[in-house]
């Protein structure tokens, strides 16, 4: 069992001194994060845009060109897990809690609040909101995500190599990843790891107060935030000390259960037909406008602009941030997939997913306000869901089955964290001991409860930008790397051979 390297040390002390910032001067900090942020946002959006686009065409070439043929792993690997149970760790992970927290919340604020072109109220509105919510959790991001897990994947399993992101960068910085340039980069995906995840946790924590706070009026502030966390902190540390394949694997299949139970209720409950209509009209618009929203940057309309900043450049830099999480998670239990299955399923099914949840929640919330059988609008984000809930039948009963659901996924995330983050701090191990994973687990609940205390969700989304815009480069990095190597693996493999079905094997 492999111990502690120096990008554990390193990570770990640079946290701590973040965590004593914010305790000490949680003002500073919310400054500080602010400032930084605003001058990356209005610099650099422009960067953003087109990088995780980018991200897109790569995945896409990937997926149509020969290199797809190619497995993660040796070419005779079969994959560890079923189809379905795949799927279920892979989306938990990747959304997890963001998809409970927005899923009402995000089409209603562009409807009714603060739309993506300032029109509010009207049936245009109504239409962007989901076509933008569309935008916001679809291809993009599992785009990022798909590129850095196809990635590790590869250098893990095709060519024996540590769950490191710096191994990944052989081909394009050679030896240079083994030395201080190759342990900076672990440490800031370590980094951006910890803040992501971290942020996720804040989400959690300030959703599950929000519905305890809507449903029994129990107080909304940071002691009741500090003791969601340390009890499900107690919840997460047991899943992760169990391993894989109990904890994660169990968890995720009844996160995927739970979750299809509280859609089908409220797609009953709710308005059902004006959400497949709005599904359907939705995703035509997505795709129809794919183009023009992944570069749109408003640079004429200073109001236009700060809505992107806010909400788009917010979520690319989420998900740089949970990347190095997200894909060394998905690529450990993606081995022996083929690449081009791996970028369809990948892009696809969970972005499928996530149209239909939204649809569902977004839609239904968009309902009630339209027809003001409820002002959700009125209502602070985290209470945005159960508002919507207590309007149904026996909606005291599925608010708490949503309360379960995002302690599940609550514990989910920092589980596969932890877990990963261990196998990042002791040289790839792709099972890390338990004191290092537990060490993780309580790192993540500090920087949790630190960001919470020093500015709340707006600390929560100002360190997210800010730590993914390093990483981001790596990511580059890592694109340009795997290209080089699969066309170079391709051609040593020659060109695809299929040879025609034995004529005992074929049926009439």
């Amino acid at each position: 069992m492999k111990q502690a390297t120096s990008v554990f040390y390193i990570s770990a002390a640079i946290l701590v001194v973040l965590v004593a910032i914010g305790v000490i001067a949680p003002d500073a900090l919310e400054q500080g994060t602010n400032y930084v942020q605003s001058v990356m946002t209005d610099t650099f959006g422009w960067y953003y845009l087109i990088a995780v686009t980018a991200f897109v065409g790569v995945c896409i070439y990937l997926l149509v060109s020969p290199l797809g043929r190619i497995k993660l792993g040796k070419q005779d690997d079969t994959p560890d897990y079923s189809r379905p149970t795949w799927l279920a760790m892979l989306f938990s992970a990747g959304v997890g809690i963001g998809l409970v927290f927005y899923g009402a919340y995000e089409p209603l604020n562009h409807y009714a609040v603060s739309s993506p072109t300032g029109e509010v109220g009207t049936e245009t509105s109504v239409r962007e909101a989901m076509q933008f919510t569309f935008f916001h959790w679809g291809v993009h991001a599992w785009a990022v995500y798909g590129l850095v897990a196809m990635s590790l994947a590869y250098f893990m399993f095709r060519k024996g190599q540590p769950a490191l992101i710096s191994s990944t960068l052989t081909p394009v910085l050679g030896r240079h990843t083994q030395g201080p340039i190759g342990k900076t980069i672990d440490v800031v995906a370590v980094l951006a790891t910890v803040i992501g995840v971290a942020t996720s946790l804040g989400f959690g924590a300030v959703q599950i107060n929000g519905g305890l706070s809507y449903l029994f009026g129990i107080p909304s502030n940071i002691l009741t935030q500090f003791i969601i966390i340390l009890v499900v902190t107690v919840m997460f540390m047991a899943s992760a000390l169990s391993g894989l394949d109990k904890g994660i694997r169990i968890l995720s299949n009844v996160n995927m259960i739970l979750a299809a139970a509280l859609c089908v209720v409220v797609f009953a409950f709710g308005a059902s037909l004006f959400t497949l209509n709005l599904f359907t009209d939705s995703l035509g618009r997505y795709l129809q406008n794919f183009i023009t929203m992944s570069f749109r940057i408003a640079p004429l309309n200073p109001e236009n602009r700060e809505w992107i900043n806010t909400w788009t450049i917010f979520y690319w830099a989420w998900w740089i941030s949970w990347s190095p999480f997200v894909g060394i998670f998905i690529a450990r239990v993606s081995k022996g997939r083929t690449i081009r299955e791996f970028v369809a399923y990948v892009l696809l099914a969970p972005s499928l997913i996530g149209f239909i949840w939204f649809s569902v929640f977004g839609g239904s919330a968009i309902s009630l306000e339209r027809s003001g059988k409820a002002m959700l609008s009125q209502l602070v984000p985290q209470e945005t869901l159960f508002g919507m809930l207590a309007t149904y039948p026996w909606g005291m009963a599925i608010s708490i089955l949503a309360i379960g659901l995002i302690a599940i996924f609550f514990v989910t995330s920092a589980d596969s964290g932890t877990f990963v983050l261990g196998m990042m701090t002791t040289g790839g191990a792709q099972n890390p001991n338990n004191v290092l994973k537990a060490t993780w687990g309580i790192m993540l609940t500090a920087m949790a409860l630190v960001l919470l205390y020093s500015g709340g969700l707006q600390a929560l989304q100002n360190m997210m930008i800010i730590s993914a815009f390093p990483f981001s480069f790596v990511i580059i990095a890592m694109a340009v790397s795997l290209i080089k190597v699969l066309n170079k693996d391709s051609h040593e493999m020659g060109p695809s051979k299929r040879k025609p079905p034995k004529k005992a094997e074929t049926q009439v």
